[in-house]
């Protein structure tokens, strides 16, 4: 039903989606310019971080798309419409993403997809099905990771009311620096998205892999290890539903 009232304003859902799309190609130009004055970062090559640019696009456009209802969390508490979905005999979660689903979001993985299918040629990767396995993981489980994120920023919102703008750091931001790998950033960084934040699980150390740099295969296995993160994700937000006050709307 979210679905079809958005498809009733073709024109405007065409254009949204458009307008995702080239939006997100700067980002890529970005990187694009950066290659055409370096011939490598970090010892990272123009096809291998076009590779895990695309990855996280890939990743945060399906997060969000599916998560993008928590992002209008603390509007639903403000005005009421939480309580409403407290009382009715369905899933909270559910409730709270359904009618916020942004299709429009398409535009950004599409975007995605078309990096992703220009770097993997000049990424220098050997394919065999257990990297194609790996890829796959790597988009699947990231999602899943943003998904959790969004989620862990509604939960802050029942102790702050107002939205955490900082947990953006963690969502949006991640877009933003994920377009190169991790350890660009030094092993401070790198070991924070690994152990705390385990966003360097599906990006990183999987990449790494597929580049041949480190051959253990249970790196295979890293991005779906990086999914335990939702488990505390979810504590959060039913330990804050559990401390809920109306705010009386």
């Amino acid at each position: 039903m979210n679905l079809k009232s958005q498809m009733q304003y073709k024109l405007s859902f065409f254009l949204t989606t458009v307008g995702q799309f080239i939006t997100a190609f700067t980002s890529f130009f970005g990187l694009y310019f950066i290659f055409s004055k370096v011939n490598a970062i970090d010892d990272f090559t123009n096809g291998q971080v076009f590779m895990c640019f695309a990855v996280v696009m890939m990743a945060f456009s399906i997060g969000e798309m599916i998560g993008g209802g928590f992002t209008v969390f603390t509007m639903m508490m403000g005005n009421g419409e939480f309580d409403r979905i407290l009382v009715r005999p369905r899933n909270t979660i559910l409730q709270i993403l359904m009618p916020h689903m942004d299709f429009s979001r398409l535009g950004l993985l599409v975007q995605a997809i078309i990096v992703l299918c220009y770097a993997i040629p000049i990424s220098g990767i050997t394919w065999t099905w257990q990297k194609a396995l790996t890829l796959c993981l790597m988009i699947l489980c990231g999602s899943a990771l943003f998904f959790g994120l969004f989620l862990l920023k509604a939960a802050c919102s029942f102790f702050t009311v107002e939205s955490p703008e900082f947990m953006n750091i963690l969502t949006y931001g991640a877009r933003q620096f994920g377009r190169y790998p991790f350890s660009v950033y030094g092993d401070g960084v790198l070991k924070f998205l690994t152990y705390v934040i385990p966003l360097a699980l599906f990006q990183y150390y999987p990449l790494l892999y597929l580049l041949d740099r480190k051959q253990n295969p249970i790196i295979i296995i890293l991005p779906v290890i990086s999914l335990l993160f939702l488990i505390p994700c979810y504590a959060v937000f039913r330990f804050g539903m559990s401390r809920y006050k109306s705010t009386g709307s």
